[in-house]
């Protein structure tokens, strides 16, 4: 197989850089997921009153399977953009740009099928942006120091969305399209900061001389072979598992409205004072230490399972107990679980990235786990909610059910998972390749 070497690349500072990433990914992120969990049922329900669970379905379904392409293709062309002025920053700038450009438009129409397109390119192009940040870490980031950039960056989502929240909050009385108007706004601003502290240049990538490419490997060169990288495989499968699960708190919204009965107003204050009150702090704590206590004890596999229990657990409250205070505490819950469960598979991830060169469009792929739950969600979620009524068990209990058994066999994914120290396997296992970060025998 030809192997490729990195040459050339600028390293940032570890402050300025672990700074500039949290700073631009955030403005980005609040900017994304404000819509995603609060504006864009709104406009659901204001340009189609009668059938907005089914058209927030369609829209936010479309949107996630752009967001899915969206970071595997943004990640394999910024590897292969390379200009002088940085393979990542040029992608940190023109994805939240396009992407704040479409927000802008949904923001402005009333139409069902520009918001439909409107939604898609902002996803495709924030996930440009998210790929490009993401590949900072295994680009300029010693490898015992990514799990603490991880935990960080894990940090950024939920005090992101918690912002955004608060925000909307004290902007009840203000238009719907100032609203989106702003978060367009922020959402240029921040990453347009980020480029005067994250330095880069040109890199480059010194391929070794082979005669002829088996097809395989180019085809390797979109997905890494599951045969010779298995562990980054079931990575993958892992992670889209508990992701499935963990998608249910994009409905809480709408759930809110119609499983509750709550006003838009009423659904606006609790959102924010599940996401401000509780949520920032649960998954600040559980990221930033989950990802160093990984760090510290070299061991991640623990902190997964753990993480894994602590999410279903969540979930099935939310199936089994229809009340808002135990809505608030499984919220809680479920974000003490994810906030330690992506610092420490973000770390994990980077460890076992198959190929160094290929870093943006592997951790795209990798992204693709977190983006396709999305779209498969809403897009299964009407037939759940008639299915859980048909059984008798109620539409949404069927559904957090259905949720969490997914979050079980994504549980049971881990496993396979190498553990710090442990031998990445390769070739099917038949040919193990050491952890280089692992500590060597002889040293110890």
């Amino acid at each position: 197989m030809a192997e490729a070497k990195v040459k050339g690349q600028v390293q940032t500072s570890f402050g300025r850089l672990t700074f500039g990433i949290m700073l631009g990914y955030g403005c980005m992120m609040l900017a994304l997921m404000t819509p995603a969990t609060l504006l864009l049922t709104f406009k659901m329900i204001e340009i189609d009153p009668n059938g907005y669970t089914s058209s927030y379905g369609l829209v936010a379904g479309i949107g996630a399977f752009f967001a899915l392409i969206g970071n595997p293709l943004g990640g394999a062309i910024s590897d292969r953009t390379n200009l002088s002025f940085g393979r990542r920053r040029t992608w940190i700038l023109i994805g939240p740009l396009f992407g704040c450009a479409s927000l802008l438009m949904i923001g402005m129409t009333s139409s069902l099928w520009l918001i439909i397109i409107g939604w898609a390119i902002a996803q495709l192009f924030f996930n440009f942006g998210m790929a490009a940040y993401t590949a900072l870490i295994p680009d300029q980031v010693k490898q015992e120091k990514q799990g603490t950039v991880s935990g960080l960056l894990g940090l950024v989502l939920p005090v992101a969305i918690a912002v955004g929240m608060v925000m909307m909050t004290f902007l009840t009385d203000v238009s719907s399209a100032a609203k989106w108007t702003l978060l367009a706004v922020i959402g240029v601003v921040g990453p347009v900061l980020s480029l005067f502290l994250i330095q880069e240049g040109k890199v480059d990538i010194v391929h070794k001389q082979q005669e002829k490419i088996p097809f395989g490997e180019k085809l390797s060169k979109v997905y890494p072979s599951p045969r010779r990288y298995p562990a980054f495989t079931w990575a993958v499968i892992s992670k889209f598992l508990l992701m499935m699960g963990y998608c249910s708190s994009l409905y809480f919204t709408v759930m809110l409205v119609n499983r509750m009965g709550y006003t838009e107003a009423q659904a606006t204050a609790s959102v924010a004072t599940g996401e401000h009150h509780l949520q920032w702090w649960r998954l600040a704590v559980t990221s930033i230490f989950g990802g160093m206590l990984s760090d510290k004890f070299r061991k991640q596999k623990p902190f997964l399972y753990m993480s894994a229990f602590i999410m279903i657990l969540a979930t099935l409250v939310f199936a089994f107990v229809p009340n808002y205070l135990a809505y608030v505490i499984a919220s809680a819950v479920l974000g003490l679980g994810y906030g330690c469960f992506s610092a420490v598979d973000m770390a994990l991830v980077a460890r076992i990235l198959p190929r160094k060169e290929d870093s943006a469009k592997d951790f795209g792929i990798m992204n693709v786990a977190n983006a396709l739950p999305q779209s498969i969600v809403p897009a299964i979620a009407p037939f759940l909610l008639g299915a859980g009524t048909m059984m008798g068990i109620g539409d949404w209990t069927f559904f957090y059910i259905a949720l969490s058994v997914f979050m079980m066999i994504g549980m049971i994914s881990i496993k396979p998972l190498p553990e710090i120290g442990e031998p990445v396997a390769t070739e099917g296992d038949m040919n193990p390749s050491p952890d280089l970060t692992a500590p060597s025998v002889q040293n110890v």
